[in-house]
């Protein structure tokens, strides 16, 4: 594929449509699935696991986990796990969740650049194969390893991946990760100001590396025959995500006056009665700012258009018609 592509799957795919998108980039050209995690919906690593299972070529990715609901230790060796059912292919990706649900479920997010930092260095030192000891606010280890009882104890590739939007996070991506794994419904201008904190974390490293990767998630929809029907897809995820995840707004351009009407017409959780009713005052040139939708050569120009402007590889995720919308774009991209 001209194009580095990956895809992200989620729970609004069903396990069917989970493995035959995994197993078409597989065989299409795309270099990564990414197994998202963020409603109590369904857990990103037993899906992971089997997409692994299931793929040969594929990078897999988490995009992503948070870095609360899990041990630091526990995560570390859940990808040292991953990385025995697809050698060289994990990729851990972490993010710091979001509200209101961290509080709803009793971990609410404090110091988000702190916790960050101290879980992922554990993670790298526990990668390395060392011998962890740390005293941080968040994350704490005393002499502890990977096991080496029943199998050789070695250091395992593992690359991290923030998922980041805010600037400080970004920069702290630079500073500290391998890549960063950006949300939904940005514009591709929004790149600039994201690349520029990157760089500014980059130039703190203490390590020699002078460059991480950058992938960010595209919403896509292709319907052909009907594009307003593909924009309509688009727009009802956007709607739901200004509704339930409001801290996307500012980084998408969308005005606050807007946001709070869809919240008058949409609480938490939205119903999808509720969704429909708001999404009339989402206009169509918001949707096709922050996402690819309406026919095949709109999407694919919208996927370069991503590409241009500093995101090394957009990840593909359906909506509307899921298999037509995949199957458009690797038949459109292919070499």
């Amino acid at each position: 594929m001209k194009l580095p592509l990956g895809i992200h799957v989620g729970e609004r795919l069903s396990l069917e449509q989970t493995y035959w998108q995994a197993e078409l980039a597989d065989q299409n050209g795309f270099e990564s699935v990414w197994v998202a995690e963020g409603r109590l919906s369904r857990d990103g690593i037993t899906v992971a696991a089997l997409v692994a299972s299931r793929t040969n070529q594929v990078k897999i990715g988490t995009g992503v986990l948070n870095n609360k609901s899990r041990n630091a230790a526990l995560m570390a060796v859940t990808f040292k796990t991953l990385d025995e059912i697809a050698p060289g292919r994990a990729i851990l990706g972490i993010g710091a969740w979001w509200e209101p649900l961290a509080t709803k479920v009793g971990q609410p997010i404090s110091k988000p650049l702190k916790s960050m930092r101290e879980y992922i260095g554990v993670c790298q030192a526990f990668f390395r194969n060392e011998v962890v000891n740390f005293e941080g606010e968040f994350v704490q280890m005393r002499d502890v390893r990977f096991d080496s009882m029943y199998r050789e104890n070695k250091p395992v590739d593992v690359p991290v991946y923030i998922g980041a939007v805010g600037p400080k996070m970004l920069e702290l991506a630079g500073e500290i990760a391998d890549g960063v794994h950006m949300d939904f419904l940005l514009p591709p201008s929004y790149m600039e100001g994201a690349i520029a904190a990157i760089d500014a974390g980059l130039a703190k490293r203490t390590d020699g590396k002078d460059a991480i990767d950058l992938t960010q998630i595209v919403s896509c929809s292709v319907n052909d025959a009907d594009p307003q029907e593909a924009i309509d897809a688009c727009k009802a995820f956007l709607t739901l995500y200004l509704c339930q995840q409001p801290h996307i707004a500012a980084h998408s351009g969308v005005e606050p006056e807007l946001v709070e009407r869809l919240q008058e017409i949409a609480g938490w959780p939205a119903t999808p009665e509720q969704i429909k009713k708001a999404m009339v005052l989402v206009p169509n040139e918001l949707v096709q700012r922050v996402t690819a939708c309406g026919t095949t050569d709109q999407v694919v120009e919208k996927l370069h258009e991503y590409h241009a402007a500093g995101v090394r590889s957009p990840i593909v995720s359906t909506l509307g018609d899921k298999e037509q919308t995949l199957t458009r774009i690797a038949e459109a991209l292919k070499d």
